[in-house]
Order: C-alpha cells, then structure tokens, then sequence
C-alpha cells in the first residue's frame, strides 16, 4: 500500500509541476508550491492511509540547511562572475567589429556568411557564454545581410538559433557550473570535458553549411557587390580577434596552466572585460551600475530556482522518488548501454518541455546514482576523477543543448523570431532547426562511441 501510494505521489509530483509549468508563473514559485502541497497531502497520507512518508509541516525546514550550503559554496561564485562577464563584453560592441571584419573576408565563399556565424558564435561561446545576448547579436547583424544577399531563410534561421546556443556548452559556461555543484564534480574537469564536443558541434555546423552551399549555391548567392580579396582583410580579421581571444585565453588558459581554479578564473575574465570595455571607450559608472544590476537579477533568478529545486527535491525524496526512478530504469531489460540510451532519450524528450536549469537541478541528481549502477567503464588517454560521471554528465549537456532548439520551449526560436522580420513565418524558424538538431544528436553519437572525446583533454590538463 505504502509503495503504491508513494510512487502515485511521485508521479503526480512531476505531472503536477509540469503542467503548471504552462500556466506561466515563474519556475521557482511553481517548484517551491508543488512541494509545498504535496507535504500536506504526504502528511494527510500518513495521517489517513498509514503511510510513512515522514512528511509534515517542519519537513521543508529542512531547507534552510540546504539553503545555507548552497550559498556557502564556493563554486557557484563563478555565476554571478560568468554572467557579469558576458554582459559587460556585450557592451564593448567589440563582436560586432569582429562580424564585420570576417563577413567582408569570407564574403567570397559559398555559405561564408553562415559560416562566419557559426566562427563568431564559437567565439562568443568561450568568451560569454549568454545565449540570450549571442543570438540577439548574430541575428541583429548577419540575419538581415544574409536575407538581403538571398540566402535560404530556413537555413539562415537555423544558423543563428544553433550558433547563438553553443554557449550552454562550451565553457565557460553556467550550466556545467551547476552540473559540477548537482554532482560534487571538479569544475575544471566538465569545462575541459566540454572543449572538444563543442567544438565537434560547431565544426559540424560549418561542415553542413559548406556542403548545401557546394549542392546548392544558388540558395547561399554571393554578394554582388562583395570586394575583391586582399590581406589587409586577413589582417582586420586577425586584429578583431586579438581581445576575445586574450579574453578565452586569460580564463581558460588560467585553468588550463593551474594558475587559477574556474572559480577564481571567473573572477578574471570579470575583470578583464572591464579592462576590455575601457579600452574599447565603453567604461563608464553607469555602464558598470547597469551590468552590476542585471547581474544581480540573472543570479537572483538563477538562485530562486535553486532555492524552488531543493524545495522539490527534498519532497521527492521523501516519497522515495529516487528509489522509485532507480528501480524503474534498472527493471528495464535493455542492458548497460540500452539503459543509458534510453536516459539520454527521455531528457532529450523533456528538454522539450523543461529549461535545462530545471533538468540539471531536479533530474540529473536522480538519475546519476542510476548510471553509477550500470556498470560503464569509461577509459580515456590518462585517468579523470570519476571518468564516467564527467562523461555522462558532458553527453547530457549536449542533450540539454537541444533544448534551446525544440519547441514549445526552444528559448532560441523566439530569441530569433523577436528579433527576425515580421515576414518570417515560425514553421519557417521550425524547419531551420531540424537539421541543427539532428547534427546535435550526431555529435552525441560520437561522445557516445569515443569516450575520449570528453576525457582525453582533463587528462592531459591536470596530468591524471
């Protein structure tokens, strides 16, 4: 009786949460509320049914002790710092110049403007990591000269939506801060873990663009007014990439070198865009006041569904949640590997409903003790702290990655739909997308199949 009342209450619990999710009030209020009704009907379960769950009342104080490690870590500093970053390179207007620079230098090239976003979106990835304020810049300025030179609107879309996304993945980036925090994993291991599936999928993107514009050039035309070739574009490309480089560089060549930890790399790159934005002339008391407070509402926001997420946790573990998913996927005959396929599907599924902080924060500490029972044995080039968990963890953020693609919660599709012209139809962004995702889903198949993709570099970083 009690199993069965505890796994229709857990159900219910994320059927509950999902459902409101379409109402739209804010993600934390909706986390901290469903939890908050289902300790009382846990509590009138144990009063009226004889269950034992143990819920009552007094069960969500527990959560001020979860509250109070949570802003005692230190790891999560990086959040505020990484987003701090991001906004105040953006004010620099430095990609900007960078755009145009590579725009005019590849303007020669079948797809060279697709493939320009891609490059730019590669670099905005390592350097800010915001997605909502790359796609918001690639599509402000290559978007319309793309649909002005005639490019395929499908294809131009989806460049802009998948490029702009990269950001989640490649580091720095705040989602693997919070899977390092969810997974008592070595931040510098998942952000070394990262490089290389990122930049497998970005090298993807321009691989495919490449190939449409050799099949099909007259759907990628070359500008007609394009000017002819010569090196002093090579060299204004060179020179637009000097500060973001510098900028990779100083963060991610801190860790890469030991001199700093990704912490305290955050810290750097905060300061070192400063330096970027006084020497581009943008530093002023109020540019820093702006950023400082719109860094102050991202991390609020950020922490809130932290706070919403313990909340939800801490109920569902109660119930036994946990041992409910666990016994669920171990009961599925399908094998080690099946058993991982099919977790890697169903966060695939839910990313199209869920945001990947929701996934990270509620789903991903339930089902990590799963995988640790399967059995995998990952080896690489040297040995990573618990190399299995640093390689599940990096093949299910390239899984969230997809989720900023796939409706009706595809953040990128209406990043670029705000700001595409009015006569850009949404089926048009839809079918855009469509192959993004599906080489999304092949450079998961390669992290599935070459472990060493993702274990090889934090070996050779930290020499294990």
């Amino acid at each position: 009786m009690e199993l069965s009342v505890n796994y229709i209450l857990v159900i219910s619990m994320f059927a509950c949460f999902i459902a409101l999710l379409f109402t739209g009030f804010p993600i934390a209020f909706v986390l901290a509320g469903v939890s908050i009704f289902f300790t009382v009907i846990g509590h009138f379960c144990d009063l009226y049914l004889g269950t034992t769950t143990g819920l009552e009342f007094r069960s969500l104080g527990l959560i001020v002790q979860r509250i109070y490690r949570l802003m005692d870590n230190w790891v999560l500093v990086a959040i505020p710092m990484f987003i701090f970053m991001g906004l105040m390179l953006d004010r620099t207007k430095m990609a900007e110049q960078m755009m145009r620079s590579m725009e005019a230098l590849f303007g020669k090239v079948a797809g060279g403007l697709a493939v320009v976003a891609c490059i730019i979106g590669i670099v905005l990835a390592a350097s800010t990591g915001i997605i909502a304020s790359s796609i918001v810049l690639l599509g402000t300025i290559s978007l319309p000269i793309m649909l002005r030179q005639g490019y395929n609107q499908p294809l131009a879309l989806g460049t802009i939506c998948a490029s702009g996304t990269l950001g989640i993945l490649i580091p720095p980036s705040i989602m693997l801060v919070v899977m390092a925090d969810q997974l008592a994993l070595p931040v510098g291991d998942l952000f070394m873990g990262a490089v290389i599936p990122g930049l497998i999928l970005g090298f993807l993107y321009i691989l495919y663009i490449l190939i449409y514009g050799f099949l099909k050039p007259e759907q990628l035309p070359l500008a007609k007014d394009r000017n002819p070739f010569t090196w002093i574009m090579v060299w204004e490309a060179l020179k637009s990439l000097i500060s973001p480089v510098g900028l990779i560089l100083l963060v991610l060549g801190s860790i890469f070198l030991g001199v700093a930890t990704p912490t305290e790399a955050s810290g750097l790159g905060a300061f070192g865009t400063v330096l970027l934005a006084a020497r581009h002339g943008k530093l002023s008391l109020q540019t820093v006041r702006e950023v400082t407070l719109e860094t102050f509402k991202m991390t609020g926001f950020v922490f809130a569904i932290f706070v919403g997420a313990s909340s939800f946790a801490l109920v569902l573990r109660f119930l036994g949640g946990d041992e409910v998913i666990s016994m669920s996927l171990m009961s599925i005959p399908l094998g080690s590997y099946g058993v991982l396929g099919l977790i890697l599907v169903v966060v695939f599924i839910l990313g199209y409903f869920l945001d990947w902080i929701e996934i990270t924060l509620i789903i991903l500490p339930l089902i990590a003790p799963v995988v640790s029972q399967l059995g995998l044995s990952v080896e690489g080039f040297g040995k990573v702290e618990n190399p299995t968990l640093v390689w599940f963890a990096i093949c299910i953020a390239v899984c969230l990655q997809t989720s900023f693609l796939t409706p009706p919660v595809g953040f990128a599709i209406f990043f670029v739909q705000g700001i595409a012209p009015k006569d850009i139809q949404l089926i048009q962004i839809y079918k855009g997308i469509i192959p993004f995702v599906i080489l999304q889903l092949l450079g998961l198949l390669l992290i599935l199949l070459w472990p060493e993709l993702v274990t090889w570099l934090p070996a050779l970083v930290y020499r294990k």
